[in-house]
């Protein structure tokens, strides 16, 4: 009798032992795919992982409930985990049938077994999974358990929980599952794959009627309820559960919480991530980039090969594709907000991101900020500027340099203006030289472009950076002189609802807001009568600045612009640069994608209106050759011009050339209500 004992004593202490190493806790910690949320709070996409999403017992019909427990453990609220009457009713069908067809296990037992490695189809295992669900039971309530379980287990295909079979097979929440829905979907749980409405509908329909039938018997429906819930077909939609973008915002993002997170908080999952993109905009910017370099391709003498001919084998992960690719980035002035982001035609033809990685030489687009740091150095708009050719020696740094201009013409001496308007190298080479490489330097690492070389090719633009770099210093402009830090990521909530992450929105002044509004003032006569005229006829109206870039034998077409609201840039090239097309202009190449986005964005939520100055604007007479304030001798002699200027960009001095008492300069216009002020402050003895 004693040995009796101990030999089934002893086996019993193992076994609980065993279980006790088992964290219990590990029963309500589902791993599930975080999700990836767009500005307006809506599901974007999800990250990779386990295909569940984990919803409270409140969330799930109360059919599928009675369903599952008519099902799989019809005495779960009486028993502690084990259930003796089950056990010894399925130990008597199969000695009846003669199989082991019939199995015992309560629905506490199966969480233990899909929670822990318990091991195989052994004796061994049905012990330890029989200790484990005992120390669940004494952990977790009846209701509790219930709620792990339906969330947890496998339900086909590819799916885990409730709430995703019901997305998966029937394009509702969990909460809107008929009868008949929650009854085949229990009834499918012990063969999924096999039983599968996709795959063998008739097969699903079975074990649908079967499961009805049992509640009947439970008593926990009628037999009228059962026979009309069995008249209805079964009606799968074959709808995507999680909308998993393989794209390159979603690449973007990825490469954000690789910063973000640790390995850990990744793995474990059930996180939401709120971006910053734009849904729609993302859209249009992906279509544009696309319809737009389509047209490229189809133009008459086209010489490479086209995205239609790139054979489907030829995919590899972040390589160069032979056809041609475009990138596109979108950031709001007014948060830093990434609102659009294209890196390239196919992610699943190239996953390499063209508008985070691929660096490419910029050309004209770094112009305004060399008129940025002439400006801010005294050089006003209207100075005027040789368009000469550059002659041997006149760049000191670089003598034997002589950079022609892009039509191979010299149009006289001009307003400073219009070297940039106009795009014209050679003025801006010597606009580069009076701003000199050291303050164009300084203006560079201010608005975020790192790494830019002291060397005259700067003036042109003759050095790399990425989309997403060019893109956010343009802001810097659209801002009046303030950076944003641009950013993918707005907040991350772990799986209790917890903030784990809040963008810290960084934003600092870079550039004196005078010398931005004059920048961004002369940029905005690039549409008007500069290398951007053509987007009028693009169908694009609104106020906006912006410059085109194109680099040595056109192997690179740029645009970047801004509205006061979305500044947008855009690039077309080849991965491995060469001649995209003869004449093959940023304002031919890239600007009609611009037009495209920025058209649909200002229709939307980026309304585009006026630049504002900083300050009221003072209108001064100067002199164009000194850029100090003009005299007599200046109007007589004719380089006396008229320039409305912020307060912070008027010179002090009268002209040192043209020597004489300075004109009389006009006032700042006052509005009406300032003017009565004004009048009635002087009456009663102010100043």
């Amino acid at each position: 009798m004693l040995a009796a004992f101990f030999a089934f004593a002893v086996p019993c202490l193992v076994y609980a032992f065993w279980a006790s190493t088992f964290n219990i806790e590990d029963v309500q910690h589902m791993r599930e795919r975080s999700t990836v949320f767009d500005m307006d709070g809506k599901i974007y996409s999800r990250l990779a992982g386990e295909n569940r999403i984990v919803v409270p017992a409140t969330k799930i019909a109360k059919t599928f409930q009675e369903a599952l427990l008519a099902r799989e453990d019809a005495r779960f609220y009486k028993h502690r985990g084990l259930d003796p009457i089950g056990i010894v009713r399925a130990l008597t069908r199969n000695v009846t049938r003669g199989s082991a067809s019939e199995g015992a296990s309560t629905i506490t037992q199966q969480l233990a077994r899909n929670s822990f490695p318990l091991g195989g189809k052994t004796l061994h295992r049905k012990l330890l999974e029989a200790f484990v669900a005992l120390r669940i039971e004494q952990k977790y309530s009846k209701d509790e358990i219930l709620e792990f379980y339906m969330n947890r287990i496998y339900f086909g295909p590819g799916g885990y929980g409730i709430e995703t079979a019901a997305l998966s097979y029937f394009g509702k929440h969990a909460d809107a599952l008929t009868l008949g829905e929650s009854a085949m979907i229990a009834g499918i749980i012990r063969a999924p794959s096999f039983f599968s409405p996709f795959t063998n509908l008739p097969g699903a329909a079975k074990q649908r009627d079967q499961v009805l039938a049992r509640m009947v018997k439970l008593g926990k429906i009628t037999d009228a309820q059962s026979r009309a819930a069995r008249e209805v077909p079964l009606t799968v939609v074959r709808k995507r559960t999680v909308l998993v973008h393989e794209n390159y915002a979603m690449d973007a993002v990825e490469r954000e919480l690789n910063i973000l997170l640790t390995d850990e908080q990744r793995a474990e999952g059930g996180l939401k991530i709120y971006t910053t993109f734009d849904p729609v905009l993302q859209k249009t910017a992906q279509t544009a980039v696309e319809v737009e370099l389509r047209k490229i391709e189809q133009r008459p003498g086209y010489a490479h090969p086209t995205r239609s001919e790139f054979p489907p084998e030829a995919k590899e992960e972040e390589q160069p594709t032979p056809y041609l690719q475009g990138a596109l980035l979108a950031i709001d002035n007014r948060t830093g907000g990434i609102r659009a982001l294209v890196g390239g035609r196919d992610f699943g033809e190239s996953k390499l991101n063209r508008a985070l990685m691929a660096k490419r030489q910029v050309g004209s687009t770094f112009k305004p900020f060399v008129y940025a740091a002439a400006f801010a150095r005294g050089m006003l708009p209207g100075a005027t500027i040789s368009d000469a050719p550059i002659a041997r020696g006149e760049v000191p740094a670089a003598p034997e340099w002589t950079p022609e201009n892009s039509d191979g013409k010299s149009k006289g001496v001009l307003r400073a203006e219009e070297g940039l308007i106009q795009s014209r190298n050679t003025m801006s080479v010597r606009v580069g030289e009076r701003a000199g490489l050291a303050a164009i330097g300084q203006i560079a690492e201010q608005v975020g472009l790192a790494e830019v070389p002291a060397m005259p090719g700067v003036y042109l633009g003759t050095f790399e950076t990425t989309v997403r770099e060019l893109t956010a210093a343009y802001t810097v402009l659209a801002n009046g002189g303030l950076r944003r830090q641009s950013y993918i990521i707005e907040q991350i909530d772990d799986s209790g609802g917890n903030t784990i992450y809040r963008a810290a929105h960084i934003s600092r002044p870079a550039m004196d807001p005078g010398i931005a509004w004059l920048t961004t003032n002369t940029l905005t006569k690039v549409f008007e009568r500069g290398t951007a005229a053509s987007a009028r006829s693009l169908g694009f109206t609104k106020t906006a600045a912006g410059k085109t870039g194109t680099t040595n034998d056109y192997m690179d077409a740029w645009f970047v612009g801004y509205t006061n609201t979305l500044t947008c840039g855009v690039w077309v090239g080849l991965d491995r640069p060469k001649t995209i097309i003869q004449r093959g202009y940023g304002a031919t190449l890239a600007l009609p994608i611009w037009v495209d986005v920025m058209n649909a964005a200002a229709a939307t939520r980026y309304p585009a209106a006026a630049f504002a100055p900083p300050g009221e604007l003072r209108r001064v007479n100067v002199c164009s050759i000194s850029n100090e304030l003009a005299t007599a001798a200046c109007e007589r002699s004719g380089s006396s011009y008229a320039i409305e200027l912020p307060p912070s960009c008027v010179p002090r001095d009268p002209c040192s050339v043209h020597r004489g008492d300075a004109l009389t300069q006009e006032k700042p216009k006052r509005s009406v209500p300032q003017s009565i002020f004004r009048s009635f402050k002087k009456f009663f003895g102010g100043n």
